[in-house]
């Protein structure tokens, strides 16, 4: 459509072209209705493109095939013991039950390749977080993108949603959008109305990149803390969605990435070293005393606040070993200097003006850990197949946290509609994604929004598909 006149209809509506998003449209185009899917930005993907691509799921055959018991019970009540048990417990159990057929969607239907391995991620008691072959939310945006064009769907990109077109007593009837979106300049072209048939669905994401809204949310979050996210990251889709009556949940619950480095901005190389070895493999330590301060594998909320509560950026170490056992290529995050390499502990110490006696004491003590299988310090469930922290080379990054994820969003129900402040459906809108909230409670598990996303972004698209049927009878 390059006439955009205000009589554009189509049967499903989808703003936002990330995981959620695209998962929708997906989904809408298999159930024979007509999808447009507007982007503001000149490509899909949004922050998904720029995640790690960790899939969590409780019961997989990939965790069978390497011995790992595990089931959707668990996950579940693990999301609760992060979310302080501020879940709606009706999303996190649909979430929790409907993972394993999510990963092998994404396998078996978009093609994606995962690595033959299950992570451990914080705040979870067991490992069930499956990685994408190359660690990058690009192995799954490209197929979604990929999968939608040949079903025939609809993109409109650098498009920027204005408002929610609402009817009296008949709920949300379109959307009006304006062309010529850029991140400098904003929407700068032509404004128009597009109608539905049947349903939109709002997966505009998060506002983690939005210091404005952020921080009246949390004061503390202003523009002197850095984001893991996109600038795109902003709040427009979510405010239109309160301007109709959307009721707000957990808006002041944000995410703080404990695993983010000072020494870049945005999300950078320096996580994947924290999160994916010295995590479970290594240590983290108070640079002021040489000791570790929390345990490793605790969940986000945990972490970030015990690394805030320093006052100044802490420490992630492991060893050559423990970077052998994942198998990770440092060379990026080592040329930019945000990792660094040592020949042994007491020059790492010297670089960082860390105590020599007082870290080797700290190594020496957690190794013994290791070697019985129990942490006495800070209860980590240490990794069965990891080893001592002994060979060099020895690496290390600072640590300082980052805006990651707003758990907060419009509230909605297991069939993705959007409900109002009486709980009640507001008609023809659905949501999915991190716009939404009462999924993740208080704190997200690593590992659960790509899931998520996937999960409840297909729901919403045959959830809208099914009412474009309706309303044509």
């Amino acid at each position: 459509m390059n006439n955009h006149q205000s009589g554009n209809r189509v049967d499903v509506l989808v703003i936002g072209g990330g995981f959620a998003g695209l998962a929708a449209g997906i989904e809408a185009r298999l159930a024979g209705a007509s999808v447009l899917l507007v982007e503001k930005m000149a490509r899909t993907g949004g922050n998904s493109i720029i995640s790690d691509g960790g899939m969590n799921a409780a019961g997989s055959n990939m965790q069978k095939a390497q011995g790992i018991n595990d089931s959707p019970e668990l996950m579940y009540r693990d999301m609760l013991k992060a979310g302080q048990g501020l879940n709606s417990p009706a999303l996190a159990r649909a979430l929790a039950e409907n993972a394993v057929e999510t990963l092998d969607w994404t396998r078996d239907f978009l093609g994606v390749t995962f690595k033959d391995r299950v992570d451990h991620f914080g705040g979870h008691r067991i490992a069930r977080t499956h990685i994408t072959q190359r660690v990058s939310g690009v192995d799954i945006i490209k197929p979604l993108s990929a999968k939608f064009h040949e079903l025939g769907g609809e993109f409109r990109l650098k498009t920027l949603m204005r408002e929610l077109i609402t009817q009296s007593n008949e709920g949300v009837a379109g959307v009006k959008l304006q062309s010529g979106f850029s991140l400098k300049k904003g929407g700068q072209g032509e404004t128009y109305k597009v109608l539905v048939n049947g349903g939109v669905v709002m997966a505009t994401g998060g506002f983690g990149a939005d210091v404005d809204f952020r921080s009246v949310q949390d004061p503390r979050l202003g523009e002197t803390v850095d984001t893991t996210n996109k600038p795109t990251a902003t709040a427009e889709g979510l405010k239109a969605l309160l301007r109709i009556g959307a009721a707000p949940v957990h808006l002041s619950h944000i995410q703080l990435g404990p695993w983010c480095s000072p020494d870049e901005r945005y999300y950078g190389a320096a996580p994947d070293f924290i999160c994916y070895v010295s995590q479970p493999h290594g240590i983290w330590l108070n640079m002021d005393t040489g000791s570790r301060f929390v345990n490793e594998l605790s969940d986000r909320a945990i972490r970030a606040n015990a690394i805030l509560a320093l006052g100044k950026p802490a420490l992630a170490l492991a060893d050559q070993t423990a970077v052998d056992k994942v198998g990770w290529d440092l060379s990026q995050a080592l040329a930019k200097g945000v990792v660094r390499h040592f020949d042994s502990l007491s020059q790492l110490a010297d670089h960082y003006g860390v105590n020599r006696s007082a870290l080797e004491n700290s190594v020496s003590r957690y190794n013994d850990f290791q070697k019985q299988q129990q942490d006495a310090d800070f209860g980590k469930p240490i990794p069965a197949d990891s080893r001592p922290i002994a060979v060099p080379p020895f690496y290390a990054a600072r640590m300082w946290p980052k805006v990651h994820f707003t758990m907060g969003g419009a509230r909605i129900d297991a069939k993705t509609r959007v409900l109002d402040l009486e709980g009640r459906p507001i008609p023809g809108l659905f949501a999915a994604g991190e716009v939404t909230g009462g999924v993740h409670g208080a704190c997200r598990l690593g590992g659960n929004a790509i899931t998520e996303c996937l999960y409840f972004g297909r729901m919403a698209g045959r959830m809208a598909s099914k009412l474009s049927k309706e309303n044509a009878l």
